[in-house]
């Protein structure tokens, strides 16, 4: 005998109704909050070559075009594209025209777009702070992605190796996929406890050496005299437990300011040591270790702007007036462009120095000026102009608006 199918009555009816309404409403919910609802991404069918490097110096130069770039201090180049990024948009731009060849949105801030391993990487904000990013190829296609716990404010830096990402209370080191190879610092939930060193400092300033074998780092620490130089392995063995190579605590300077890590290759660092009392500024130069090697004066205290850029083999210093050349071996100054807007950029084998009216072509070697490039800018700069050359195209950023110029 068949047994009696059950009959559904009309509660079943309305508690399947109900499940499936709920269903909908979740699915709807997770859509309408989701990252994907809220991003634009438009890449580029090809890949656009990066040009050849420019033989000679353009003898005239004029502005192309110009667009707001609010992400970042410095010009972002990825193969042959400019990349600009503002509010929570980040596109990739012909460097000729400036007009867009990819694009990639979302409704969160930017806290910055370096560039590193042949692509750009987009760092937002969310609740959590400065530690959503997307890795974007030269197409401005998406690669890989991340979202941790980070500061509210950041600096990002990186080198072939690794990229830095540095707040006031914490720091991270992503390699290229954008795993994390080093936490250092304040940490929410720790998995182990009393693994870092310090983890109620100051974060002032971070450095990766250009061999990505040391990262140096600057901190102020509770019941200490003075500012504190620590050196860390980039990738220990468990990312939350560092690995020091050396620490020091920097003399104490009670009128000059705080000291500034400026630059560090991983065998060499130069700090910013302000005045303090009879004691003029200077720059001190320590080994991978912290140990003093040497001290340098110099001749005014660095502005709170001074920074420090590569330009092909070179570094220089730019300390609110003058341009330093330092010695890419001891980080010991050499020569000096004086009145200058900028630290500088290499190219066709010579120096560009942004200066007031123009740019000055500089001889990389002894810092002579060969001539100068004289062009009317659209507005006066407030802050540092940084540059950068891709192509036959020259590159000037400042105050949140990036300038390409032209023969």
């Amino acid at each position: 005998m068949l047994p009696v199918p059950e009959r559904r009555t009309p509660a079943d009816i309305w508690a399947a109704v109900a499940i499936a309404v709920a269903v909908l409403v979740a699915a709807v919910l997770i859509w309408q909050n989701s990252q994907e609802r809220h991003t634009v991404s438009t890449p580029a069918a090809v890949t656009v070559a990066a040009p050849p490097q420019a033989v000679v110096v353009p003898a005239a130069l004029r502005e192309l075009w110009q667009a707001p770039d609010r992400a970042t201090a410095a010009p972002v180049t990825v193969a042959g594209v400019v990349v600009t990024g503002d509010g929570g948009t980040v596109l990739g731009r012909d460097p000729a025209t400036g007009r867009e060849s990819w694009r990639y949105q979302r409704d969160l801030p930017l806290c910055g777009i370096p560039a590193g391993w042949g692509s750009v990487i987009a760092v937002y904000r969310d609740r959590r702070g400065c530690g959503q990013a997307v890795q974007l190829a030269a197409t401005g296609a998406r690669m890989t992605a991340r979202s941790g716990f980070a500061d509210e404010t950041v600096a990002i830096s990186g080198n072939d190796s690794y990229l830095l990402v540095q707040g006031p209370r914490r720091l991270e080191l992503w390699r290229s996929d954008l795993v994390r190879t080093l936490e250092y610092g304040f940490v929410d939930a720790p998995v182990n406890p009393n693994s870092q060193p310090r983890s109620h400092c100051t974060l002032l300033s971070a450095g990766l050496g250009t061999t990505g074998s040391r990262l140096a780092v600057l901190e102020r620490c509770p019941g200490e005299a003075g500012t504190r130089l620590t050196f860390l392995n980039p990738s220990p063995k468990d990312a939350s437990k560092p690995e020091e190579y050396g620490s020091t605590v920097l003399p104490e300077t009670t009128d000059g300011g705080e000291p500034r890590l400026l630059l560090t290759t991983g065998e060499a660092t130069a700090v910013y040591l302000p005045g303090s009392g009879a004691m003029p500024p200077r720059l001190g130069v320590y080994d991978n270790r912290a140990k003093l090697v040497s001290q340098h004066s110099l001749s005014a205290p660095l502005s709170p702007g001074a920074r420090v850029q590569r330009a092909g083999y070179h570094y220089l210093l730019w300390t609110g007036r003058d341009t330093l050349a330092l010695d890419p071996a001891t980080l010991a100054p050499g020569w000096t462009a004086p009145e200058t807007l900028g630290p500088g950029a290499i190219m066709a084998g010579r120096i560009l120095i942004p200066v007031s009216g123009g740019i000055a072509v500089v001889d990389p070697v002894g810092g002579a000026q060969e001539r100068r490039i004289s062009f009317p800018r659209t507005t006066s700069p407030a802050g540092p102009i940084t540059l950068d050359a891709l192509g036959a195209t020259v590159l000037e950023q400042y105050d949140g608006t990036l300038h390409a110029l032209g023969g």
